[in-house]
């Protein structure tokens, strides 16, 4: 049995979600693997600043955070490291620990999946505890170093005021969205949301046809769209497009390197309207999942 006990995990408090943040900005870099984004965490800020402290799992060694995790559903972690630390055979081993007992505290028993970094080396391990691949995923990445074409539409940056139209175009654009104005409220309260920006695109007859989420995570680091979604009665027309273009266009001007979104492969739809902006599909990746 592995003890790794110079490795601590633990659930930091509504005051200790900044610290969290902070890592996963810093892990940031160009040409990484896809990976949990500071944005992440601000989208799941949604549900209010005591339920996002409960979903976050962190790793420590000598006071230092390694990992950091997102229970992001009760089935499902998503968790990446710091980017000197992702070969480590200490902390996997400590996060196969962690992940495969659920006395742990980190996942329940039963069918669970983990989204890690493809170059983690806990990829490498958990297959050998009975994890197999699950459903594919499509990373996409638009380069920032040149101008944006313009989206041909209005596009407005929505505030306090106008939270109440940008959550009904998500809720319009999901079938299952849950999200409302107060949700608005809760997530910008948080501290990433200072490096966000809510868009809306207003077509010819001033419609709000389609809602994107931008997040940064500094000047000179890849920024992520979460989420983007064209309202139902407004599909068809282009509309994702031009938003995803203002989404390009906002972080760009914010100072990202980089525009990132995953889309599950099978939405065929929502993979090329990205492509259509100007996103370049990268190698498909897929979640680790222990079967019931």
């Amino acid at each position: 049995m592995i003890t790794a006990v110079a490795i601590v995990m633990s659930t930091p408090d509504v005051n200790g979600l900044d610290e969290a943040v902070d890592a996963l900005g810093e892990w940031q870099v160009e040409g990484a693997p896809m990976q949990l984004h500071p944005g992440d965490l601000g989208w799941y800020r949604r549900f209010g600043a005591e339920a996002t402290a409960a979903a976050v799992r962190t790793w420590r060694r000598d006071g230092r955070v390694l990992a950091v995790g997102l229970l992001d559903g009760p089935d499902l972690l998503r968790v990446t490291t710091a980017p000197d630390v992702r070969r480590d055979a200490e902390l996997a081993d400590r996060l196969v620990e962690d992940l495969t007992d659920a006395g742990r505290g980190v996942l329940p028993d039963g069918r669970v999946s983990v989204e890690a970094p493809v170059d983690a080396l806990l990829q490498d391990l958990l297959p050998d505890h009975g994890w197999v691949a699950g459903e594919p995923w499509t990373p996409l990445r638009r380069d920032l170093s040149a101008p944006v074409e313009d989206p041909g539409v209005r596009i407005e940056v929505v505030g306090p005021e106008r939270a109440p139209l940008w959550a009904a175009v998500i809720r319009a654009s999901f079938d299952r969205s849950t999200f409302t104005e107060q949700r608005w409220h809760a997530m910008a309260q948080g501290s990433p949301y200072r490096d966000a920006r809510c868009l809306l695109a207003h077509d010819t007859r001033d419609n709000a046809v389609a809602a994107v989420l931008v997040w940064s995570a500094g000047p000179g680091k890849p920024g992520l769209l979460e989420p983007m979604g064209t309202h139902r009665d407004h599909r068809g027309h282009g509309h994702g497009k031009a938003v995803n273009l203002a989404a390009a266009a906002a972080l760009q001007r914010m100072g990202s390197s980089s525009a990132l979104v995953c889309t599950p492969s099978s939405n065929v739809g929502a993979v090329a309207t990205y492509r259509s902006a100007g996103f370049r599909p990268r190698p498909e990746v897929r979640d680790l999942t222990r079967p019931a």
